[in-house]
């Protein structure tokens, strides 16, 4: 109810002026940072049990786990840009990330009903990422529409540090829950099917449509107008770094399964390695967002992958206990906080307003697609060539996307 009342009267000018925080993001901002942070704590109670659930609960073969993984986000892809398209063609992107919100709460639920068919299993995991699929980009787009393209890496900054929050909550309530139910999965999916209906009440009441363009009578996008956006080479140059991106990131639940097995935590803590993930996005995601405003977007996201790097190498380094669980969550955390919202924030600036969700949704899109062929291709590689094979290889892949991420968004100095 606190945040009710709040999130109501944010946008409304005191006596005195807005407050410092309202001030740098807008009321708009902070409302749908709000929804992320619910949405996230209900996503998270789930992805933070779902690796264990398959690959310790139903023996999935590491293989098996990376097509669920990859469907996990690599089913967002077409409906990321089938959202972004009809959100700009409708101007009713609130609209469409509500719908996108609403059908990933309905599949909480859905998981229940799977119980331990893989096939069914798969089809709700399908069924909830084309929720996100179709939420992320109109969401984006409200917040690069309330926003001063100068102010663009601290909005995104505060709100994926909202969202942060949620991811850091999440896996905690799912460890509340399952100790207080008896290591029951049933509860868990119940849990968060009720607080992901509380995200989108969240939208409906407070989130408000902004469109600079609703005033002026124009032609709607038509689907030539999304395919001319390739045309800009600026935009070319992101998607291809977007899909770079994505090749070089094999998913967090490796990364957990390779913690777990490097350091033999008990399954019951499990879920708290998302949350140290979780914790180093939070502290990390606001500051770098204003220091990419400062410095330039680019050497922050080139940092990202600096970052994951690092990751992988300590997967595979002789280190065991804390001395390996503290550096890999920080960094690990830190290629999120430099990689996210910043992304998002270089693709803002280069699109027109007519079009700013099916230009997001087109950067979203090629990274989503990469990470499913990435996590299918280390699944593989960690069943023909074992764990630590398949880690390193992956480290070498994300020093050659760096490095070539660099070379695209560095190409005669400028490309946002």
């Amino acid at each position: 109810m606190v945040i009710g009342v709040y999130l109501s009267t944010i946008d409304r000018p005191t006596g005195t002026g807005r407050s410092r925080g309202v001030k740098v993001v807008g009321g708009n901002v902070l409302a749908l940072g709000t929804v992320s942070l619910v949405t996230d704590v209900s996503a998270e109670m789930v992805t933070a049990v779902l690796p264990l659930y398959l690959v310790l609960g139903l023996h999935l073969s590491p293989l098996a786990y990376g097509v669920v993984d990859g469907v996990y986000t690599g089913a967002t892809a077409v409906l990321r840009l089938v959202g972004g398209y009809v959100a700009d063609r409708v101007r009713g992107r609130k609209v469409l990330a509500g719908l996108g919100y609403a059908l990933s709460a309905v599949a909480k639920l859905g998981l229940l009903a799977a119980g331990r068919s893989l096939a069914g299993i798969g089809f709700v995991v399908a069924v909830d990422r084309m929720g996100k699929g179709l939420r992320t980009a109109p969401r984006d787009a409200l917040i690069t529409l309330s926003t001063p393209p100068s102010a663009l890496g601290r909005a995104f900054g505060v709100h994926r540090t909202m969202d942060a929050v949620g991811a850091f909550l999440g896996p905690l309530v799912a460890l509340a829950v399952l100790a207080g139910s008896g290591q029951s999965y049933d509860a868990v999916f119940v849990t968060s099917f009720c607080v992901a209906v509380l995200g989108v009440a969240v939208l409906v009441l407070f989130v408000r449509e902004r469109d600079p363009l609703a005033a002026v009578p124009a032609r709607r996008p038509a689907p030539r107008d999304a395919v001319a956006l390739l045309r800009s080479p600026g935009l070319r140059r992101l998607v291809l770094a977007a899909v770079l991106l994505g090749v070089a990131t094999i998913g967090d639940g490796f990364v957990y399964l390779m913690l777990q097995r490097r350091t033999e935590i008990g399954l019951l803590w499990f879920p708290l390695l998302a949350v140290g993930t979780s914790l180093g996005y939070l502290l990390l995601a606001a500051p770098l967002g204003v220091l990419a405003d400062r410095i330039g977007r680019r050497p922050v996201l080139l940092g990202g992958y600096a970052a994951l790097a690092v990751t992988y190498l300590l997967l595979v380094a002789p280190l065991g206990g804390w001395a390996l669980l503290v550096p890999v969550l920080a960094a690990y955390g830190l290629y999120y906080a430099a990689t996210d919202g910043v992304l998002m924030a270089l693709a803002g600036p280069v699109l027109p307003d007519a079009l700013r969700a099916t230009g997001l949704a087109l950067v979203q899109t090629g990274q989503a697609l990469a990470y499913l062929v990435s996590s299918v291709l280390f699944g593989l590689a960690w069943t023909a060539w074992g764990p630590t094979a398949a880690v390193l290889a992956a480290a070498l892949v994300a020093v050659v996307a760096g490095g070539t991420t660099a070379g695209l968004l560095l190409y005669k100095g400028r490309t946002a």
